[in-house]
């Protein structure tokens, strides 16, 4: 029997005993969620309540992954029968065990984020739409949110004809299409897999019934980031027994761009009567020299529930602030800390780059490469969206399900087997309803056609390509997944025409394919599925932290949307710059800064030991320059507290700075990277530029903008970093020139 008193603290224990009704665990960062949910299970079991009647969904493969380590290390073999899993994996099983009884396909496909964009363009192409006007990125996004939202195509174009908004119509003609294509294919997307068991279970009360009475006690990791569907199943499957355990944080609510809705976790007390609610807000990550800014920074929020993180660990080394002159110089700096941070015994691995936009990579890896520091880009093109892998997972759905027309389309004629873009139209003109593009293919070689209507060279073609997919179906259950994936390879000769390219892709081609192979090889050993159908969906589902390694010894980049979930002893918290975090929406939008500041306040709360915050005082992205003031956040979280110039009320981003690094020098022996004000003698004839910095004895720091006028009038226009614009007479100005740059 396991004595949770003595394993947990007040606010864990209460969590974990409170087994029965609604209950909302506010967990507050690094506070112990995970440990609070695997001993709920853990109590739920030594209770006597069957592992079959628990479930647990939380939003990566990786947490669930950890949970179920976590609880078998708990409890041992007590746990076989428990369902943990994500979101859209359980929403596919539970599609394929009711597929017969809702008019669904068992072996449907899942259409992954680029395959929903490629059909998104076939609808264009259809409409005669113009893809600069309507960006499938943007479409394949609305029709996600639509989805999230429950919202149906025709309903949301009859949403839009009453609004009489001529785009969103479009969007809903758009959006029919796209999925008449999907039905048709017999495929879904990622809403479709929850848009469609919210659908079975409003639809099907026997089917709710059969759900409500396995899972009696649910719970709900990161509910958070729950959307208005998953809300709404949530509140289906714990309908009759009402035993629902939601564990979450508001003040990490960052995905409202996804679908999430933040109102999901403050109003659930409101939602689900006598609603036990609980705290946890001790924090055991971070030091609490970086927790006291990340809670006086998230208490600036309006919408969140009232709490205080608390640590009893060490007070820590005091925040890092550095504003360098450039985006490069930032890299650069970062790049010799690190050196630096090796050199004084962390390990590369223990080290982490957070950045607002995927733009801000390409800097680091410039630099890092110059610089030999090793690194790894979370959220560069994931491994199952290369080309070639693509290729390869087709044919391994189309094997599956032979009706699933987008992926026959892919390979029908890869490699080229004399099936032209103009045969693929000639095959779908004699399509009739209620026909797939397979079912043609077999009249076609059935004979069905004249020779007029489907020349015989090509009939030739179609029936050596039906011949090989109707042995490699036949085949399929007979082999292991790495002989059905190398057997894939030969007879369709793919693997062949890999070895014939003279690309410089070629090599790198060649092993990924192999890479995939192994992969195959991997899910079975690791989840003892040796299933085809779930290797695809295990494919579809997995996203690249996932797959994020924590022993390797390399520097972590990736943007603080991916960095949620994880933890690192160092964090560099870079481009900590207003109008890029917080973004320029933030400007007309309360809830874009709310939500910006959650960001931050994520970003702080990853780092354990070490938090530098970096911004630059001009930098280059999507190729402008702009000049930026620092970031408000730093101010908000105290990090800039004692650096402000009262009489001219602007931010000196030097003070602390000046101190950090007359220290770093001394340590280096070196001066590289020492910022310092250089005060020129110039005469009487003062000669400015445009675009030059200049100091102003009440303005402070400015970037001279322009210039009109002239001789005795000549009068500039000046930016000065306290957001204030002045236009000033030249001759009266008392301007002086400001360096301030690395030596």
């Amino acid at each position: 029997m396991l004595d949770f008193e003595k394993l947990l603290n007040k606010s864990q224990l209460e969590a974990v005993l409170q087994t029965d009704g609604p209950v909302l665990v506010l967990s507050a960062a690094g506070s112990g969620k995970t440990r609070v949910i695997t001993y709920r299970i853990a109590n739920l079991i030594q209770k006597g309540i069957h592992p079959y009647n628990i479930l647990a969904v939380t939003f990566t493969n990786k947490a669930a992954r950890e949970m179920k380590e976590r609880i078998f290390k708990i409890i041992g073999s007590n746990a076989n029968g428990i369902l943990i899993s994500t979101f859209h994996s359980m929403c596919a099983q539970f599609l394929r065990d009711e597929a017969e009884n809702i008019g669904l396909n068992k072996n449907f496909s899942i259409c992954d984020s680029q395959d929903q964009k490629n059909i998104v363009k076939q609808c264009l192409n259809k409409l005669n739409l113009d893809d600069k006007k309507f960006i499938p990125n943007v479409i394949s996004s609305l029709i996600g949110r639509a989805k999230d939202d429950m919202i149906s195509a025709s309903e949301y174009r009859s949403n839009a004809e009453k609004r009489g908004e001529f785009f969103f119509i479009t969007v809903g003609e758009i959006y029919e299409i796209y999925q008449k294509t999907l039905e048709e294919s017999q495929n879904l997307d990622f809403g479709d897999l929850q848009f469609k068991v919210v659908e079975m279970l409003e639809n099907n009360p026997k089917i709710l019934a059969k759900f409500q009475e396995r899972f009696k006690y649910i719970m709900v990791d990161e509910f958070q980031d729950t959307n208005y569907c998953q809300y709404l199943m949530i509140k289906l499957l714990s309908g009759k027994y009402k035993n629902i355990c939601v564990v979450g944080d508001d003040d990490q609510s960052i995905y409202s761009w996804r679908g999430a809705n933040v109102e999901n976790i403050l109003n659930f007390e409101n939602d689900f009567a006598n609603t036990k609610s609980i705290k946890l807000e001790q924090n055991y990550r971070s030091t609490k020299n970086i927790l006291k800014a990340a809670d006086k920074l998230v208490k600036n929020n309006i919408e969140r529930k009232n709490k205080t993180i608390w640590t009893e660990n060490e007070v820590g080394e005091e925040i890092v602030y550095i504003q360098t002159q450039s985006e490069k110089y930032e890299a650069e700096f970062i790049a010799k800390e690190i050196q630096k941070l090796a050199n004084e015994g962390y390990s590369l691995n223990e080290i982490a780059i957070f950045y607002r936009t995927n733009a801000q990579s390409r800097i680091f890896e410039e630099v890092f490469r110059n610089l030999g520091v090793p690194y790894i880009l979370v959220g560069s093109i994931k491994f199952y969206d290369r080309k070639e892998i693509k290729d390869v997972l087709s044919y391994l759905k189309v094997i599956i399900n032979p009706n699933d027309t987008i992926n026959l389309k892919r390979i029908i004629n890869l490699p080229a087997r004399g099936i032209s873009d103009k045969s693929i139209d000639l095959v779908e003109s004699l399509q009739k309803d209620g026909d797939s593009f397979f079912d043609i293919l077999t009249n076609i070689v059935m004979g069905a056609y004249t020779e007029e209507k489907v020349p015989n060279r090509l009939v030739k073609s179609i029936q050596k390509f039906h011949s090989m997919i109707i042995e490699l179906m036949k085949n399929a259950n007979k082999m292991t997944l790495r002989e059905i994936i190398n057997t894939v390879l030969e007879k369709t000769g793919y693997m062949q025409s890999l070895y014939e390219d003279n690309t410089i892709y070629k090599d790198s081609r060649i092993e990924n394919v192999m890479e995939l192979v192994s992969a195959a090889g991997d899910f079975e050993e690791t989840f003892g599925d040796v299933s085809l159908e779930g290797f695809l969906e295990h494919t579809v589902l997995i996203n690249d932290i996932d797959k994020l390694n924590n022993e390797t010894q390399k520097v972590t980049l990736m943007t603080l949307h991916l960095a949620k979930g994880l933890e690192f002893p160092i964090v560099f918290l870079t481009g900590m710059e207003e109008g890029l975090f917080p973004n320029s929406k933030v400007d007309y939008d309360k809830n874009e800064l709310e939500e910006e500041r959650r960001l931050c306040f994520v970003g702080i709360t990853r780092a354990m030991k070490k938090l530098y915050c970096l911004a630059a005082m001009q930098r280059k992205i999507y190729g402008m320059t702009k000049m930026h003031l620092p970031s408000r956040f730093l101010k908000e979280a105290g990090i800039l507290d004692d650096i402000i110039d009262k009489q001219n009320n602007y931010i000196n981003p030097y003070a602390k700075f000046d101190d950090y690094i007359n220290k770093y020098d001394k340590q280096n022996n070196n001066n590289h990277y020492r910022y310092y004000e250089k005060g020129e003698k110039f005469n009487e004839n003062k000669v400015f530029k445009k675009g030059e910095r200049v100091k102003h004895p009440s303005f402070g720091i400015g970037t001279i903008l322009d210039f009109y006028g002239r001789d005795d009038n000549k009068t500039v226009y000046i930016k000065f970093y306290n957001g204030i614009e002045k236009r000033l007479i030249l001759k009266y100005a008392k301007l002086e020139k400001y360096i301030s740059y690395l030596e």
